[in-house]
């Protein structure tokens, strides 16, 4: 990762981890005009301190050539090593990084990028991560620490902020110094500022942004939030335009005059820039005022002591189960007094009805009872479809095809003239031809 041609280090100390870094641009590119950058870019050595700025994009490289030569067995002369490494950061006695700082390697054979936009509250802490490298192929590790003191910046923040959406660029591509610097110099041409700082880079995954397809080498895309000491041109502004707007609500490219100065490297999405003055914003802290719907401050939280007392769980008992079991066999045995003991019984019946309603139920239930007895004994009827057939031909009355004891339940309804006996074909007529019997 090197810098452009066009820029020049104005303080050494920005490289070495002791300061922040001046750029100068050569005349011949942009004229008489000095911009003002506090990106850090530092290469990683073991236990080093670097001094990042609030509220400026800190990146931090982890070289996997660097760590090559820690892991046994070492390379020969000449011979060529790549061993997949892979690197894992967390802040030190924590198992995670903070917040503020992200870290990102695409693939054990590239190098890991530390990178993040320090906040004013951790100004004045030492930071300390643990870089851990692991050797894929050896299963060693290595372990250095990297100390981030964070500094508080002049100009801190600055009033004008813009963020950009870059379409065709991964996280780890614009972090890249000369991809970085290139798309800093194209903000300046539109812009015209004193001093232009990277405050931050976001990938569009971290920002709910999907995993694009692996077609037409497709980028996730990247979030650019730049921060300037002077109000947004003309240029930046034409984005609130209401015909931008309309075209960016039919999902239709907005038209920016100033768009071709980004198009030759960078593809932005003109309807996804965000521009924000912090002039004009207003504290939105309001007061506390208790009341309803409000918890009073119950002062600092006193955990129980250690020595818990032993419980007594015998009332519990009787609650939960006792009294409970006692109610039920009371409803069950009031419930069978009333279904046992307090049934009137047939006689009580009889001796309540009057006698002659006695005397036609009886009546009915022995005429009911006869019915049924001589529907057991009495024969069943032939269907008229059993009885004795006439022959189409001769008359004569054919018998039925059973018996008495024939079983006539599984005998069919009807029946065919092809299972009639003594049937004699009828001769019919044809259109040609002769008569056949």
């Amino acid at each position: 990762m090197q810098l452009p041609r066009w820029w020049e280090l104005g303080d050494p100390c920005a490289w070495t981890g002791q300061g922040r870094g001046t750029r100068r641009m050569s005349p011949a590119t942009t004229g008489t005009f000095l911009l003002t950058v506090y990106s850090i870019f530092s290469k990683v050595h073991s236990d080093r301190n670097v001094y990042p700025s609030a509220g400026v994009l800190f990146v931090h490289v982890l070289e996997r050539e660097y760590f090559k030569g820690e892991f046994p067995p070492y390379p020969k002369p000449g011979e060529i090593s790549n061993d997949p490494i892979t690197f894992n950061t967390n802040l030190m006695g924590y198992p995670d990084r903070p917040g503020w700082l992200r870290y990102i390697q695409r693939t054990p054979y590239s190098d890991g990028v530390l990178y993040g936009s320090p906040t004013a509250e951790n100004v004045g802490k030492p930071t300390i991560i643990e870089i851990t490298a692991y050797n894929r192929r050896t299963f060693e590790t290595a372990r250095h620490n990297l100390i981030i003191n964070i500094m508080s910046a002049e100009d801190f923040p600055l009033p004008y902020q813009a963020e950009f959406f870059i379409k065709n660029m991964n996280v780890e591509e614009m972090l890249a110094s000369e991809v970085l610097g290139d798309f800093l110099g194209a903000v300046k041409n539109v812009w015209q500022p004193e001093r232009l700082n990277a405050i931050n880079i976001t990938s569009a995954l971290d920002r709910g942004g999907r995993v694009p397809l692996p077609i037409n080498d497709l980028k996730e895309g990247v979030y650019v939030m730049v921060g300037a000491d002077v109000p947004f041109s003309s240029c930046l502004r034409e984005v609130e335009n209401p015909q931008n707007q309309l075209r960016c609500s039919q999902e239709m490219e907005p038209v920016i005059t100033c768009d071709k100065k980004f198009r030759t490297q960078f593809y932005i999405d003109w309807c996804k820039i965000s521009l924000v003055d912090k002039t004009k914003q207003v504290s939105t802290y309001q007061e506390v005022i208790r009341g309803e719907g409000i918890l009073p401050d119950g002062g600092e939280y006193k955990p129980p002591s250690d020595s818990l007392k032993s419980r007594d769980y015998y009332t519990d008992f009787l609650i939960t189960l006792a009294v409970p079991s006692a109610v039920a066999l009371v409803l069950f045995l009031i419930l069978a007094y009333i279904m046992c003991c307090r049934r009137e019984g047939v006689e009580k019946r009889n001796m309540q009805t009057p006698d002659i309603q006695l005397v036609h139920h009886s009546a009915i239930q022995k005429s009911t009872k006869e019915l049924r007895d001589m529907s057991k004994n009495r024969e069943i009827a032939w269907p008229l479809s059993t009885l004795p057939v006439f022959h189409p031909v001769t008359g004569e009355i054919i018998p039925p095809l059973h018996t008495d004891n024939y079983d006539s339940t599984n005998m069919p309804l009807m029946q065919t003239q092809q299972n009639l006996p003594h049937q004699t074909q009828i001769p019919q007529q044809q259109t040609t031809g002769k008569w056949y019997p």
